[in-house]
């Protein structure tokens, strides 16, 4: 593979030689060319910034706004994507967000939930009792990625864990970059609006001790904080954030370490190593960020690596500037002891910082420490370079990921 040919304007996602390799691109572009042209999926042109600073710049920086009619289209889908959708909310910018997440981020406070780590090891452990019980070789995406972070959001939100296979559909369609269509997205938004509909009317009835009552409550009470629109898109927005990247990530973290066993190994040796090999994991992954979170400048800006223009769509490239070595030491090298592997961007920076950061890392830390104590033998059925991405997607990550033990 080669980089993109002086004057042309190379397609975005680039390809890559394996499903954990990153594209050359990134490396090529970081020094040569910081500020790039690219075409995305859509057909539409952007700006992609590969650089730590620079994309640490566009992600706080408030002269870089989230979508609106003027940026580029992601998907090819006719109302261009999940992030054309939601710049369409109340919650999307300014005073609305801030609202909003003054009114979540208590619930997903660290805080409160390292108050859920028993109840997340319990639900890991019966799956990895299931696991070992039905035997090996075993697809680990099925039987743990999937269902261990459904389990949780649904406990927290108060849902029907049984519904996995259903958020597992509506998700992949409405983060659609290529897979599907306009009539199959707007289906997925009828039905899981619908769904969350009726979890609302059945909370107002019967309230428990769950997120989704106490927001029910608030929306009931018309006091401006949060209006039914918004509950119903909160609701769904945490459901849908809640499983999919998570997911995706425990899928991810076990191919990356058991795709050179010794990583594994060292925190079966040595579990003091889980919460740096976590965030080593999340720093090195290039699978999940697909697109990444667009956006549109407000005005010429100048960055360190090249000049925006206003009116112009940046695709902050998160992924790669996790792997800038103007941020970080020898970035291709897997450390598990790296002092800065934390300040990766994997759960972005600014006003859109992940809300659900302290859950995700939570259960990436249960789930390597469960794995590594249960089955220090495991280990990838096929080779690494037979993993296969998962491909049409703004999520990404690998298809099924196949251990045994």
């Amino acid at each position: 593979m080669t980089g993109p040919t002086p004057g042309t304007t190379p397609d975005y996602p680039f390809d890559r030689d394996t499903a954990l390799e990153p594209p050359r691109e990134w490396a090529e572009l970081q020094e040569g060319c910081p500020v790039a042209h690219v075409r995305l999926p859509s057909g539409d042109t952007a700006r992609l910034v590969t650089r730590y600073d620079d994309v640490r710049a566009v992600l706080t920086d408030a002269r870089f706004r989230r979508g609106g009619a003027d940026a580029a289209r992601v998907s090819t889908t006719q109302d261009g994507g999940l992030f054309a959708r939601s710049a369409a909310t109340r919650t999307a910018e300014g005073e609305g967000h801030l609202r909003w997440r003054r009114l979540l981020t208590p619930s997903f406070t660290i805080r409160k939930m390292e108050s859920w780590r028993s109840r997340i090891q319990e639900m890991t452990d019966d799956l990895v009792d299931d696991l070992v019980k039905s035997g090996f070789p075993a697809n680990l995406s099925a039987r743990l990625g999937l269902p261990l972070p459904v389990r949780v959001i649904c406990a927290l939100v108060g849902a029907p864990a049984e519904d996995q296979d259903k958020f597992a559909h509506w998700s992949q369609v409405m983060l659609t970059l290529t897979r599907y269509g306009q009539e199959e997205v707007e289906q997925a938004y009828a039905e899981f609006n619908a769904y969350v509909s009726d979890l609302v009317d059945a909370k107002r009835a019967a309230p428990g001790d769950d997120l989704l009552s106490e927001l029910t409550q608030i929306s009931d009470s018309e006091d401006g904080r949060l209006g039914h629109e918004e509950l119903i898109a909160t609701v769904r927005a945490l459901l849908l954030a809640g499983h999919e990247t998570t997911s995706n990530m425990i899928a991810i973290m076990a191919a990356t370490l058991l795709s050179e066993p010794e990583r594994y190994q060292a925190v079966v040796d040595d579990p003091e190593l889980i919460r740096g090999t976590v965030e080593e994991v999340l720093r090195l992954d290039s699978t999940l960020s697909v697109i990444g979170f667009p956006r549109v400048a407000t005005e010429d800006v100048d960055l360190d690596g090249g000049h925006v223009p206003a009116g112009s769509t940046v695709i902050p490239a998160r992924s790669a500037a996790n792997r800038d070595p103007r941020k970080f030491d020898d970035p291709g090298r897997f450390d598990p002891r790296r002092e800065n592997a934390a300040q990766h961007l994997a759960f972005g920076i600014g006003a859109h910082y992940c809300l659900g950061q302290p859950l995700a890392r939570l259960e990436l830390q249960v789930v390597l420490g469960t794995l590594t104590r249960r089955l220090p033998s495991l280990r990838l059925r096929d080779r690494p370079e037979d993993l296969c991405l998962r491909t049409g997607l703004l999520s990404g990550g690998l298809q099924d990921v196949w251990v045994t033990w």
